[in-house]
């Protein structure tokens, strides 16, 4: 792999890590595999998540092509929220990091490491 290469895939990589990364954002995603939801259900399906940041979250997960937002009843205004095909890809991914956390607990050693 020549240098440019390497510093195109790491700086992506990074970028793909640092959004994923964000506070909430791999639970929504992981929520919405189930099937689209409305703004509810994926809010009571989080524990601890504020109004604020679930809204702000969902933006920018539209906005990264990730999730689409559909109307589903115009005279209501209901919507609903679903993967796209991009936000799909990521099943695995966020599959293999929910089971890997389950493993690993690295909360724990974490602690443990700085005590």
């Amino acid at each position: 792999m020549k240098q440019s290469d390497c510093q195109h895939t790491c700086r992506d990589f990074h970028t793909t890590i640092e959004f994923l990364g964000r506070r909430w954002m791999g639970m929504i995603l992981y929520t919405l595999m189930s099937g689209p939801k409305r703004y509810n259900e994926i809010f009571t399906s989080i524990p601890g998540i504020s109004d604020r940041l679930l809204t702000e979250r969902l933006n920018e997960l539209i906005k990264a092509a990730l999730i689409n937002k559909n109307l589903i009843d115009s005279s209501c205004k209901k919507v609903e929220y679903e993967l796209t095909t991009s936000g799909h890809a990521l099943k695995d991914v966020i599959v293999a990091i929910h089971e890997w956390v389950e493993v690993c607990d690295l909360e724990q050693k974490t602690k443990e490491a700085s005590s």
